[in-house]
């Protein structure tokens, strides 16, 4: 069992006091059929509804991706926060003071500095807004006159300014915050003794994270100079270049007013900014064009369907690329918007206007569809080599579709674009398929499969230990299952608690813990007419292995004593272990 910080019995109030069904309800619509409320899983893509909330037992399931847990792992898992702070959410909202965490040390300790840099990072913020308003501020004013940002586009999205290297830091002192402090948070560098702002002289982009906390700063250089146009912060506690998402705590916003029906992904800051300005307020950015599992992570828990409209040069053909594998491994739902040649969404917006911008977007191809064309301005289809790499190249990606039906159609549009037979095109297929079948792969493969079957032993203490989780009227009092299940005595103490289901999330970390997980989630309908019969074989398969373990030691303590009266005791043992074997008898693991 792990140490979660807080007091159990606080633990069970707060759930008591945040109905499961009531907190799922803000972020997925659910409806009631039976005992249970069932809707559209929010963390894999579906259409038919897989995901169940039990109101009784304060648990979630998903029957399709297996996600399971109580009110607080669904925060975390939708909130993309970890247990302290997906327990300050659901504390604020029950109205509940939250106790003094008091996990490890070492947490404790990173809980503190997390919440320090935090508060930094939003004082910090919040200055560098005022600074913009400041006479000093000319050259930032007018490069966002240059860009026609209006009130509204500074506010929603904070822009700021740095003044120098030292006026920051004077600033942040004064408030309270030491030097080394505003080092971990990647606002400050030390150089020669002295420590001075990274960013000065620049335009500033505060970062938010899905819960309008900044975590850091994307700063633009004003005119011209010898170094990066842009500078991000620094890798800290706090920020992670592959995880953040510019713009996602307001279309998190939009999601909750129920006005989200898509994700517009484009390159960077500017174009998200002129974007929201022409109206698209569904649009996000990565920083770089560089889209991570991380960001696809964020971002599924907004919208399984997404657009891409990354700039219409080779580095954004290149991160449409990147992107779409990504994206298709996690389930979304995506299309691609075809941007004229070197020109990227705000320049579309000056020079045409959101119609065009609108035109785009409903133009967006499908993978497939954007894959064949751009594969077409590489080669020259009436050069046999040309046109057999072409072939080569569509191929692999047709090769990663799942779909038979799909398959066949860019099949058969791939015979119209060539020429060649559906039947060669297919063999040539199957060789690309198996071609992606490594050695390596299979061995893997071949490992997993292995690695997945359970054993009778573990089949049945997983059932005896669900039986007793659950509270099953066929569970036989007689039985000592602290003996019997030895090493899962701690969950034994609590299931002979009758604590519950909820309740094991306090006391581990279930997400990590699988017994306990499939425990909790066991699906006894196979057994509805033969739980009792199961559950006495699966009692006795235990039993029985851990008399035949028993069997093997004395067997071993008898060939090696040479003394005549330990011998004779040894061989009694041995006689009662091979009886109880026998005749099936249990008594030894009975309560005393």
């Amino acid at each position: 069992m792990q140490n979660k910080g807080f007091p159990t019995d606080w633990l069970y109030q707060l759930k008591q006091k945040s109905n499961i069904v009531s907190v799922i309800e803000r972020y997925v619509r659910l409806e009631k059929k039976g005992r249970k409320y069932w809707g559209c899983c929010p963390f894999h893509s579906e259409k038919t509804p897989s995901f169940s909330v039990s109101e009784d037992e304060g648990l979630f399931y998903c029957f399709g991706c297996k996600e399971s847990g109580d009110v607080i792992s669904f925060v975390m898992k939708y909130e993309s926060c970890d247990f302290y702070e997906a327990v300050k959410i659901l504390a604020k909202n029950a109205g509940m003071q939250v106790p003094e965490f008091t996990g490890e040390k070492e947490i404790v300790e990173q809980k503190k500095n997390k919440e320090r840099l935090i508060k930094l990072l939003d004082c910090a913020q919040l200055h560098y807004q005022q600074n913009l308003l400041l006479p000093q501020a000319k050259p930032a004013q007018d490069y966002v006159k240059s860009r026609q940002f209006n009130r509204k586009t500074l506010e929603d999205f904070k822009l700021g300014y740095s003044l120098n290297f030292k006026e920051m830091i004077e600033y942040l002192k004064g408030q309270g915050f030491s030097l080394q402090e505003m080092k971990q948070a990647g606002i400050a560098q030390e150089k020669n003794g002295t420590f001075y702002d990274v960013f000065a002289g620049r335009l500033m982009f505060p970062i938010f994270n899905s819960f309008g906390e900044c975590v850091g700063f994307s700063a633009r250089v004003l005119g011209q100079a010898d170094f990066a146009k842009y500078i991000n912060t620094a890798e800290t506690l706090l920020f992670k270049k592959g995880r953040v998402v510019y713009g996602i705590d307001l279309v998190k916003k939009l999601k909750q007013q129920g006005k989200l029906d898509k994700i517009i992904i484009v390159e960077g800051q500017i174009d998200v900014i002129a974007m929201h300005k022409a109206g698209f307020n569904n649009t996000v950015a990565c920083m770089g064009t560089a889209l991570t599992k991380e960001n696809a992570h964020e971002l599924k828990k907004l919208s399984n369907r997404v657009i891409l409209m990354f700039d219409g040069d080779g580095a954004g053909q290149k991160a449409n690329y990147r992107s779409l594998d990504i994206l298709r491994e996690e389930g979304f739902s995506v299309k691609v918007a075809m941007m004229p040649e070197k020109l990227d969404p705000d320049e579309i917006l000056k020079t045409q206007g959101s119609q065009k911008i609108n035109e785009i977007v409903e133009n967006a191809l499908d993978p497939m569809d954007f894959l064949i064309e751009s594969e077409l301005k590489k080669y020259d289809l009436s050069n046999p080599r040309e046109k057999s790499e072409f072939i080569k190249q569509i191929l692999l990606q047709i090769a990663k579709i799942d779909s038979f039906s799909e398959e066949d159609i860019y099949l058969g549009k791939l015979r119209s674009l060539t020429n060649v037979p559906i039947d060669i095109l297919r063999r040539d297929l199957e060789k690309e398929k198996n071609g992606q079948q490594t050695p390596a792969n299979q061995k893997e493969k071949e490992q997993e499969v292995l690695t997945s079957r359970e054993n009778g032993n573990i089949k049945a203490v997983k059932f005896i230990l669900a039986s007793l989780m659950h509270n099953k009227d066929y569970v036989d009092k007689k039985i000592d299952y602290q003996k019997l299940l030895a090493r899962q005595s701690e969950i034994v103490k609590l299931a002979q608690q009758q604590i519950p289901l909820s309740s094991y999330y306090d006391y581990f970390d279930v997400d990590n813990n699988p017994l306990v997980k499939d425990c909790i989630n066991y699906d006894f309908t196979v057994y509805q007419n033969s739980g009792q019969k199961y559950f006495e074989e699966c009692v006795w398969l235990v039993a029985s292995q851990i008399l035949q373990e028993r069997q093997m030691i004395v067997t071993n303590q008898f060939k090696q004593c040479s003394d005549l009266e330990q011998r004779q005791e040894i061989m009694k043992e041995l006689s009662q272990i091979t009886n109880n074997l026998r005749t099936k008898n249990l008594e030894e693991f009975y309560v005393k």
